[in-house]
Protein backbone atom coordinates (compact mmCIF):
# COMPACT_ATOMS: atom_id res chain seq x y z
CA UNK A 1 0.00 0.00 0.00
CA UNK A 2 2.96 2.14 0.84
CA UNK A 3 4.70 1.48 -2.46
CA UNK A 4 1.54 2.82 -4.49
CA UNK A 5 0.72 5.89 -1.93
CA UNK A 6 4.83 6.17 -2.85
CA UNK A 7 4.31 6.06 -6.49
CA UNK A 8 0.87 8.53 -7.25
CA UNK A 9 3.17 10.99 -5.09
CA UNK A 10 6.51 10.62 -7.57
CA UNK A 11 3.73 10.93 -10.38
CA UNK A 12 1.87 13.73 -9.39
CA UNK A 13 5.21 15.83 -8.72
CA UNK A 14 6.50 14.99 -12.06
CA UNK A 15 2.77 16.43 -13.24
CA UNK A 16 3.31 19.52 -11.48
CA UNK A 17 6.54 20.15 -12.36
CA UNK A 18 5.75 19.60 -15.76
CA UNK A 19 2.47 21.77 -15.75
CA UNK A 20 5.22 24.42 -13.99
CA UNK A 21 7.79 24.34 -16.63
CA UNK A 22 4.76 24.56 -19.46
CA UNK A 23 3.52 27.22 -17.99
CA UNK A 24 6.29 29.45 -17.07
CA UNK A 25 8.46 28.39 -20.06
CA UNK A 26 5.99 29.53 -22.59
CA UNK A 27 5.45 32.64 -20.70
CA UNK A 28 9.58 33.52 -20.77
CA UNK A 29 9.14 33.23 -24.75
CA UNK A 30 6.18 35.22 -25.37
CA UNK A 31 6.02 39.03 -24.99
CA UNK A 32 2.45 41.04 -25.47
CA UNK A 33 2.46 44.83 -26.89
CA UNK A 34 -0.23 47.14 -27.26
CA UNK A 35 -0.02 48.41 -30.90
CA UNK A 36 -1.12 52.35 -31.60
CA UNK A 37 -4.74 50.74 -32.82
CA UNK A 38 -5.01 49.65 -29.29
CA UNK A 39 -5.34 46.27 -30.74
CA UNK A 40 -3.10 43.15 -29.00
CA UNK A 41 0.09 42.09 -30.76
CA UNK A 42 1.56 38.85 -29.72
CA UNK A 43 5.31 38.59 -30.57
CA UNK A 44 6.53 34.39 -30.19
CA UNK A 45 10.13 33.89 -29.33
CA UNK A 46 10.02 30.81 -29.53
CA UNK A 47 11.79 31.03 -32.84
CA UNK A 48 15.36 31.67 -33.96
CA UNK A 49 13.84 33.93 -36.60
CA UNK A 50 11.71 36.96 -36.78
CA UNK A 51 10.77 39.62 -39.34
CA UNK A 52 10.35 43.55 -39.74
CA UNK A 53 7.78 45.11 -42.25
CA UNK A 54 10.95 47.35 -43.96
CA UNK A 55 8.69 50.21 -45.12
CA UNK A 56 6.43 50.11 -42.61
CA UNK A 57 9.54 50.65 -40.16
CA UNK A 58 11.41 53.26 -42.25
CA UNK A 59 8.19 55.49 -43.35
CA UNK A 60 7.78 55.80 -39.01
CA UNK A 61 11.21 56.01 -38.24
CA UNK A 62 11.69 59.73 -37.30
CA UNK A 63 15.25 59.47 -38.63
CA UNK A 64 14.19 59.04 -41.90
CA UNK A 65 10.62 61.47 -41.68
CA UNK A 66 13.48 64.00 -40.76
CA UNK A 67 15.98 63.60 -43.43
CA UNK A 68 12.84 63.41 -45.69
CA UNK A 69 11.46 66.44 -44.95
CA UNK A 70 15.13 68.23 -44.63
CA UNK A 71 15.78 66.88 -48.43
CA UNK A 72 12.09 67.92 -49.48
CA UNK A 73 12.73 71.44 -47.90
CA UNK A 74 15.90 71.53 -50.03
CA UNK A 75 13.90 70.69 -53.30
CA UNK A 76 11.50 73.08 -53.11
CA UNK A 77 14.34 75.85 -52.51
CA UNK A 78 15.97 74.20 -55.71
CA UNK A 79 13.09 74.04 -57.69
CA UNK A 80 11.71 77.55 -57.03
CA UNK A 81 15.15 79.13 -58.11
CA UNK A 82 14.95 76.85 -61.06
CA UNK A 83 12.19 78.24 -62.41
CA UNK A 84 13.10 81.65 -61.48
CA UNK A 85 15.39 81.56 -63.56
CA UNK A 86 13.33 79.78 -66.21
CA UNK A 87 10.88 82.28 -66.15
CA UNK A 88 13.84 85.08 -66.65
CA UNK A 89 15.11 83.04 -69.66
CA UNK A 90 11.47 83.17 -71.09
CA UNK A 91 11.61 86.91 -70.85
CA UNK A 92 14.81 87.46 -72.54
CA UNK A 93 13.47 85.39 -75.13
CA UNK A 94 10.21 87.25 -75.42
CA UNK A 95 12.18 90.73 -75.74
CA UNK A 96 14.22 89.27 -77.91
CA UNK A 97 11.24 87.94 -80.43
CA UNK A 98 9.62 91.29 -79.86
CA UNK A 99 12.71 93.67 -80.48
CA UNK A 100 13.82 91.53 -84.23
CA UNK A 101 9.90 91.30 -85.02
CA UNK A 102 9.42 95.38 -85.07
CA UNK A 103 12.99 95.45 -86.92
CA UNK A 104 14.94 97.44 -83.47
CA UNK A 105 18.24 95.59 -83.88
CA UNK A 106 20.61 94.39 -86.84
CA UNK A 107 20.64 91.31 -88.59
CA UNK A 108 24.34 90.89 -86.43
CA UNK A 109 22.99 91.67 -83.46
CA UNK A 110 19.73 89.54 -83.43
CA UNK A 111 22.53 86.67 -84.38
CA UNK A 112 24.70 87.61 -81.20
CA UNK A 113 21.70 87.80 -79.24
CA UNK A 114 20.35 84.23 -80.53
CA UNK A 115 24.01 82.87 -80.17
CA UNK A 116 23.90 83.85 -76.01
CA UNK A 117 20.18 82.70 -75.46
CA UNK A 118 21.12 79.27 -76.67
CA UNK A 119 23.75 79.35 -74.63
CA UNK A 120 21.69 80.70 -71.41
CA UNK A 121 18.91 77.49 -72.63
CA UNK A 122 22.11 74.70 -72.88
CA UNK A 123 23.28 75.97 -69.06
CA UNK A 124 19.32 75.65 -68.02
CA UNK A 125 18.70 72.47 -68.77
CA UNK A 126 22.20 71.81 -67.48
CA UNK A 127 21.41 73.31 -63.91
CA UNK A 128 18.37 71.47 -63.97
CA UNK A 129 19.50 67.89 -64.82
CA UNK A 130 22.13 68.52 -62.01
CA UNK A 131 20.04 69.31 -60.21
CA UNK A 132 17.90 66.06 -60.40
CA UNK A 133 21.08 64.39 -60.25
CA UNK A 134 22.25 65.91 -56.98
CA UNK A 135 18.90 65.41 -55.45
CA UNK A 136 18.85 61.53 -56.39
CA UNK A 137 22.21 61.11 -54.95
CA UNK A 138 20.98 62.47 -51.93
CA UNK A 139 18.27 60.53 -51.87
CA UNK A 140 19.61 57.64 -51.99
CA UNK A 141 22.51 58.33 -49.19
CA UNK A 142 19.48 59.37 -46.92
CA UNK A 143 18.10 55.46 -47.42
CA UNK A 144 21.41 54.24 -46.81
CA UNK A 145 22.01 56.35 -43.64
CA UNK A 146 18.64 55.18 -42.33
CA UNK A 147 18.87 51.48 -42.77
CA UNK A 148 22.45 51.39 -41.86
CA UNK A 149 20.74 52.92 -38.71
CA UNK A 150 18.26 50.29 -38.42
CA UNK A 151 21.10 47.49 -39.22
CA UNK A 152 22.92 48.80 -36.33
CA UNK A 153 19.88 49.05 -33.95
CA UNK A 154 19.47 45.66 -34.36
CA UNK A 155 22.39 44.59 -32.96
CA UNK A 156 21.67 46.05 -30.33
CA UNK A 157 17.97 44.55 -30.12
CA UNK A 158 19.36 41.32 -30.55
CA UNK A 159 21.51 41.00 -27.60
CA UNK A 160 18.22 40.52 -25.92
CA UNK A 161 16.51 37.98 -28.17
CA UNK A 162 19.33 36.35 -29.89
CA UNK A 163 17.55 35.75 -33.55
CA UNK A 164 19.83 33.43 -35.97
CA UNK A 165 18.30 35.52 -38.90
CA UNK A 166 15.52 38.93 -39.07
CA UNK A 167 14.14 39.17 -42.39
CA UNK A 168 13.18 42.25 -43.94
CA UNK A 169 9.35 41.90 -45.69
CA UNK A 170 7.69 44.29 -48.05
CA UNK A 171 4.99 44.26 -50.67
CA UNK A 172 6.24 42.19 -52.93
CA UNK A 173 9.50 40.92 -51.84
CA UNK A 174 10.51 37.57 -51.35
CA UNK A 175 8.98 36.90 -48.56
CA UNK A 176 5.19 35.68 -49.88
CA UNK A 177 3.67 34.71 -46.69
CA UNK A 178 4.72 35.30 -42.47
CA UNK A 179 3.51 34.54 -39.42
CA UNK A 180 2.24 37.28 -37.93
CA UNK A 181 3.68 36.49 -34.50
CA UNK A 182 6.82 36.77 -35.99
CA UNK A 183 6.84 40.24 -36.65
CA UNK A 184 8.62 42.57 -34.37
CA UNK A 185 8.47 45.67 -36.31
CA UNK A 186 6.75 48.14 -33.91
CA UNK A 187 9.06 46.40 -31.09
CA UNK A 188 12.12 47.00 -32.79
CA UNK A 189 10.64 50.99 -34.55
CA UNK A 190 9.17 52.03 -30.82
CA UNK A 191 13.31 51.42 -30.11
CA UNK A 192 14.62 53.18 -32.93
CA UNK A 193 12.70 56.06 -32.20
CA UNK A 194 13.26 56.23 -28.41
CA UNK A 195 17.57 56.02 -29.41
CA UNK A 196 17.05 58.66 -32.02
CA UNK A 197 14.90 61.22 -29.79
CA UNK A 198 17.47 60.58 -26.83
CA UNK A 199 20.29 61.42 -29.43
CA UNK A 200 18.88 64.58 -30.65
CA UNK A 201 18.15 65.79 -26.86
Amino acid sequence: MKKVSLGLNVVLILAVAGIYYLHFAGNKTTKKEVTKGDTEQVIDRDYAIAYVNIDTLVSNYNLFVDKSNELNQKRNESEADLQLQSSSFETEVRDFQNKVSKGLITRTKAQMLQQELAQKEQQLYATRDNLARQLAEEEQVMYRQVLNEVMEYLEEYNEAYNYKYIFSNSFGGQLLYTDKSLNITLDVLEGLNEKYDNSKK
